[in-house]
């Protein structure tokens, strides 16, 4: 985007302003400030900006609690200038409103995904997004493996740029993709297995270990033939689990799982809990966080480690009988004088929650994007801007 003439141009910006509301106002502002750079770079240079945005999942339905009004709010306080908050994303009378402003101004556009044309990649919506400005700016790092109409469609019409979070994603990024220093390891962590086992399979071909939590370790346990109570298992995912771990032992990858888990008998942050071995929790109960013999040997790998990837918390973190796992990782990571990179998601909520993101090399604000950069994944809407 530095390479951009934008004085006096409309400039259409793709933003992630996917966070997480509380009562009707932002949780967590990280995506927000992220994207404060780009803003103010093509504000000072003279531009009009109209911002795009999704938040949550409608799926193509008008939401009232997933209008993008709360995220105009705290925008508008960083910069401290107006925001005009528009109550849709295409149409004439949105392209009026626009046309109307002078550089300087801020435009926010409403949630993209209450059209379901967005995520199928229409053409005929992204040619109406298009049509709301002169130039693209493409600042939305965890969206770019995406194929949507306002990651991908809007760049046949328009010139298309990389904004600065983007740029500076993939600087960081780019160390753990090109020549990681050894020994280099991936935590892996969170609910479901399915979302994560495309990546640990790509990642049997970068790392050196892999240390396997929260939910994602007991369809590995179940794989393996473990009782696992009632614990989360993608039952579907067994066999194909099976080859995985024999994949990596011929790649000489080590892969650890839980020895042991903190259980309870439902998800609840006043439940009764215990510790049991990860391969025996009993029928009932489910596992909820790893233990503390875990904890230490997933310490041992990390205090060894010269470069570590993090996606995925070790467990319930958000409910304090499990969070430990969690924390203790963070910790770990914090201290550690390796090269860290966390994955954006939930993972980098729980960082900043302990207010150890400082404390870190790189917090990415894509976990889904930052895992198909690493596993050496085409990201569709980069490709785009590279042309």
């Amino acid at each position: 985007m530095q390479d951009a003439v934008v004085e006096g141009k409309t400039v259409l910006v793709r933003v992630d302003y996917n966070v997480p509301l509380a009562d009707g106002d932002v949780a967590d502002d990280a995506r927000i400030k992220a994207s404060l750079p780009t803003l103010n770079d093509l504000i000072d240079r003279g531009a009009k900006l109209t911002l795009l945005t999704h938040l949550g999942r409608p799926e193509g339905r008008i939401i009232s609690e997933l209008r993008v009004d709360p995220v105009g709010e705290r925008l508008q306080a960083f910069l401290d200038r107006p925001v005009q908050k528009l109550d849709d994303c295409i149409g004439e009378e949105i392209k009026k409103a626009i046309t109307k402003g002078v550089p300087g101004d801020l435009f926010l556009l409403e949630n993209l995904r209450f059209h379901p044309e967005e995520t199928a990649n229409d053409a005929k919506f992204a040619r109406s997004l298009a049509s709301l400005g002169d130039l693209y700016v493409n600042d939305a790092f965890a969206t770019l493996h995406r194929g949507h109409a306002s990651t991908l469609g809007v760049t046949d019409y328009l010139p298309a740029y990389a904004g600065k979070l983007v740029q500076n994603e993939l600087a960081a990024l780019s160390p753990l993709v090109e020549e990681p220093v050894r020994p280099y390891i991936a935590i892996v962590g969170g609910k479901k297995a399915k979302s994560k086992l495309g990546a640990l399979r790509d990642l049997l071909d970068q790392v050196d270990v892999i240390m396997i939590g929260g939910g994602v370790a007991f369809t590995f346990l179940r794989a393996k033939g473990h009782s696992v109570g009632d614990s989360i298992v993608d039952e579907s995912l067994l066999e194909e689990i099976k080859p995985l771990i024999q994949a990596a032992y011929e790649k000489d990858v080590l892969i650890l799982l839980p020895r042991d888990v903190v259980i309870a008998e439902e998800v609840s942050a006043t439940a009764e809990t215990a510790t049991c071995r990860a391969d025996k929790i009993p029928a009932g109960w489910i596992g909820l966080d790893i233990g503390p013999e875990t904890i230490g040997t997933f310490r041992e790998q990390i205090d060894a480690a010269k470069t570590i990837v993090w996606a995925g918390p070790m467990g319930a973190f958000e409910l304090k009988p499990f969070s430990r796992g969690t924390v203790a990782i963070a910790e770990a990571l914090a201290d550690s004088e390796a090269y860290t990179v966390v994955g954006g998601g939930e993972t980098g909520e729980a960082v900043a929650k302990l207010g150890w993101a400082d404390r870190m090399s790189y917090v990415s604000t894509g976990g889904g994007a930052c895992l198909a950069l690493l596993r050496g994944k085409s990201l569709p809407a980069l490709d785009a801007l590279r042309g």
